[in-house]
């Protein structure tokens, strides 16, 4: 049997395996006489050829007799879904080989590339125009860009949709690479015991500076009572004015400026307390501008920030996750983008790849005094009815007459019920506890002195305070100055055992000098 040849001026005829279906009529005319259905008939052959490949790859395990037939199938598939005007497909008994597979030969009539096809496993494609034919043996892959592959990215993704930030969620503690934590809860603990009685060690040769979290421009009384208690005490205490919906390495200039500004108007070393994404961008700060830094800092505390990052950002940003079937992408960057005029990014910068790319690039520097604190949410039935205290609203018609001064109303939504739920999510998908927001594990920061408070705390606890509060138990303002004192503790012990380091070098270089001194007599 002889290949077709094909004629310049009109269509090439379809040849099926037999060369006894022909098809010269008005099909193919009309084909390549009206460019839309020849597109779709490429689509077509395209979409059928990828079927293809996949029952090609599948019939290669069956047994040699089911293989002749589904390899005959397999080719009339091909051989009828390429039926284009711009080549022809037709058997060769030249190609022939002992095992009865076949190879076809196309010719093509356009300068346009044909889809490829597969018969008995094996790929051909043609490509060029009447007047030059080409053809390319390509083996078939399962593994390569075909029928399997498209399934196998189909479970890939059905996979990373279930796991989730499973496989990022302490990823920190199994970087053997970061250095170790200290647990000194212990310590916390005593020193909170003794603000509680009145004893309060917190220098005044240093000023405080709070860094409050995302969204923190939006309620008024963010680290307010903290401020409140620290300036009571005769301590220098700031909260800083930054835009909390802004990216990280923008906040961390501006806190840069802010801890210049205290030093050089004051002369005191600054301590920073950051909260949420607060201490992410205190810790850029520290990180991004030490050399400038060093001799103006005494310190960092980092309270309940995702420093490794954050589960919520992730799922909500990352392809392939939660947010894309609920658009809670599309929700958020309407949110921080158009109505607080703030920047996507800043939830981008806590998810946790972009919190592992900034992390090798600028860690913390190792002689830093850190502190990091992290709670759990209580997820009873009774936080549900948890109402947090954010902002207070001025009533000045039904003020007092004895006073004269307007009467404030508090303003209360239930952050502790939305902790809850969030802390309850995290649980029951990943296993982790968290204050609602961040996991315990990500908010360790390595070399860090970590607080680990057995107390059910929520993630809003620490600037929000609830209307029903145990009065039995410490506040956020007494947890904060707790926090501050063994940090100072902390930045104490590093500088001893920097003098002592010194110290020994010192003196070793002494011993060499009188050595070398000696042998030179």
């Amino acid at each position: 049997m002889q290949d077709a040849k094909p004629n310049s001026s009109e269509s090439a005829p379809l040849m099926a395996q037999n060369d006894t279906l022909r098809n010269d009529g008005v099909i193919p005319q009309l084909f390549t006489s009206v460019p839309s259905l020849n597109e779709a008939a490429s689509y077509l052959s395209q979409t059928t050829s990828l079927f293809t490949r996949c029952f090609s790859d599948y019939s290669a395990d069956l047994s040699s007799s089911d293989s002749g037939v589904s390899n005959e199938h397999a080719q009339e598939l091909v051989t009828f879904s390429s039926g284009q005007p711009r080549g022809s497909f037709a058997t060769s008994g030249d190609h022939a080989s002992s095992s009865g597979n076949h190879s076809a030969s196309a010719e093509s009539s356009s300068n346009a590339t044909d889809a490829p096809s597969v018969l008995d496993g094996t790929l051909r494609s043609s490509a060029g125009d009447s007047s030059q034919n080409s053809s390319v043996l390509v083996k078939s892959d399962p593994s390569g860009p075909g029928g399997i592959s498209i399934f196998q990215g189909l479970v890939d993704r059905v996979r990373r949709t279930v796991r989730g930030s499973a496989d990022d969620i302490g990823w920190l503690q199994r970087d053997p690479t970061m250095p170790p934590v200290e647990d000194g809860t212990e310590r916390f603990i005593e020193i909170l015991g003794d603000i509680r009685h009145g004893v309060h060690r917190l220098p005044n040769s240093m000023v405080c500076l709070l860094l409050p979290g995302l969204f923190s421009n939006h309620g008024p009384l963010y680290f307010v009572n903290t401020k409140m208690s620290l300036s009571k005490m005769g301590l220098a205490c700031h909260i800083a004015k930054i835009h909390s919906e802004a990216s990280v390495e923008k906040n961390a200039q501006e806190i840069k400026e802010y801890i210049e500004e205290f030093y050089w108007g004051s002369k005191k070393r600054v301590l920073l307390l950051g909260h949420s994404k607060g201490g992410i961008d205190a810790a850029a700060a520290l990180s991004l501008y030490w050399p400038d830094l060093k001799d103006k800092v005494a310190g960092l505390v980092l309270a309940q920030s995702p420093y490794g990052g954050s589960p919520i950002a992730t799922d909500i940003l990352r392809e392939g996750q939660l947010g894309d079937y609920v658009n809670l992408r599309k929700l958020m960057e309407i949110l921080i983008c158009k109505v607080i005029k703030g920047d996507l990014q800043a939830l981008e910068d806590l998810t946790y790849e972009k919190r592992r790319e900034f992390l090798k690039k600028h860690p913390l520097p190792k002689e830093l005094p850190v502190v990091s604190f992290h709670t759990e949410a209580a997820i009873s039935p009774a936080v549900l009815a948890t109402l947090s205290r954010v902002a207070h609203a001025e009533l000045p018609m039904v003020a007092p007459l004895s006073t004269g001064q307007p009467a404030k109303l508090p303003v209360v939504i239930p952050l502790g019920a939305a902790m809850a739920a969030c802390a309850q999510l995290l649980q029951v998908r990943y296993g982790k506890k968290s204050d609602g927001l961040v996991t315990c594990c990500d908010a360790e920061v390595p070399g860090s002195i970590v607080v680990r408070p057995k107390r059910k705390l929520d993630h809003a606890w620490m600037v929000y305070s609830s209307l029903t509060d145990d009065p039995s138990e410490a506040d956020a303002s007494q947890v904060c100055e707790a926090l501050l004192t063994l940090l100072v503790e902390v930045g104490k012990k590093k500088s001893d055992h920097a003098d002592m380091e010194q110290k020994k070098s010192n003196h070793a270089d002494i011993g060499q000098k009188k050595s070398d001194h000696a042998k030179d007599e």
